[in-house]
């Protein structure tokens, strides 16, 4: 299955957390599985830092890239595609970054791995 990678899915793995739900560990300890990392997960870590509402043990441009390519997590860029895909969603839900997840589920035919309960309200299918 190719699943695309809430921002918290991915925090809560790498942090060991017990956050975690028993399916989304076996997601991530099942290689079968081809896991994404969005470009918007990465810039809202950014701005999360930057704000000073997430901290991190080192900066997160040497914490993520590192952690990606140890876990075999594919990088997601954000296409033309994605950001129009944006503008036909309902709005269900107005966070910027969960609505471009949203539309890179869907143009790129993944499922989404989050607990936020707002993702099943969209045309995705949803794990947790």
């Amino acid at each position: 299955m190719r699943i695309l990678l809430d921002t918290h899915a991915f925090l809560f793995w790498i942090a060991d957390s017990g956050r975690l739900s028993p399916r989304a560990r076996e997601i991530f300890r099942d290689p079968g599985h081809v896991l994404f990392w969005s470009a918007a997960s990465s810039w809202e870590i950014a701005i999360k830092v930057g704000l000073r509402r997430l901290e991190l043990a080192r900066p997160p441009g040497e914490i993520f890239p590192e952690q990606l390519r140890l876990q075999r997590i594919r990088s997601l860029p954000v296409e033309h595609a994605h950001a129009f895909r944006v503008a036909e969603l309902p709005l269900h839900h107005r966070d910027p970054f969960d609505r471009l997840l949203v539309a890179q589920a869907q143009v790129e035919g993944l499922a989404v791995l989050s607990r936020d309960p707002v993702f099943r309200a969209y045309d995705v299918e949803v794990i947790w």
